[in-house]
C-alpha cells in the first residue's frame, strides 16, 4: 500500500512538470502566419500589426461565434479577414522585393513596410 501511494506522487509530479503541448498546434485556419507560430509572436501581430496600425479590435476581422459570443478567430465569415490575408501577402512580397528582407513576416522588426505605412491608424488607408 505504502508503495502505491509512493508511486501515485511521483506519477503526478512528473506529470505536473511535463512540458505543455505547444498552444501554437491549437490555432486554425492559418493561410499566411505560420501553423508553428507562438500565442506570443501571433498576439503581437494582432496588436501591433492591426490594433495599433489600423485602430482596429477583434471583431473587425473576425465574427463572433453565436454560442460563447466571442471572437470565432477560425472562421471566414467576414470578407475583412480575407482582406487583411492579402494585405499581409503584399506587403511581406514589397518588403522582401524591395527592401531585400528574404523572409518578410508580418510582425518582422526588420520590416520597413508595414500595415500602419498606408493605414496610419484607420482601418481604411488613407488618400494619399
Amino acid at each position: 500500500m505504502v508503495i502505491s501511494a509512493l508511486s501515485l506522487v511521483v506519477i503526478a509530479s512528473v506529470a505536473a512538470i511535463r512540458p505543455e503541448k505547444n498552444p501554437a498546434s491549437s490555432f486554425r485556419n492559418l493561410k499566411v502566419l505560420p501553423g508553428n507560430i507562438s500565442q506570443k509572436q501571433l498576439s503581437a501581430i494582432m496588436v501591433d500589426q492591426f490594433q495599433d496600425e489600423l485602430g482596429v479590435s477583434c471583431n473587425f476581422c473576425h465574427s463572433e461565434n453565436r454560442e460563447t459570443h466571442k471572437p470565432d478567430y477560425a472562421s471566414d465569415a467576414k470578407p475583412e479577414k480575407q482582406i487583411a490575408r492579402l494585405m499581409m501577402q503584399m506587403t511581406n512580397r514589397i518588403n522582401k522585393k524591395y527592401f531585400n528582407l528574404g523572409h518578410a513576416m508580418i510582425g518582422d522588426s526588420a520590416s520597413i513596410v508595414t500595415c500602419g505605412t498606408c493605414h496610419q491608424g484607420k482601418p481604411r488607408p488613407v488618400n494619399f
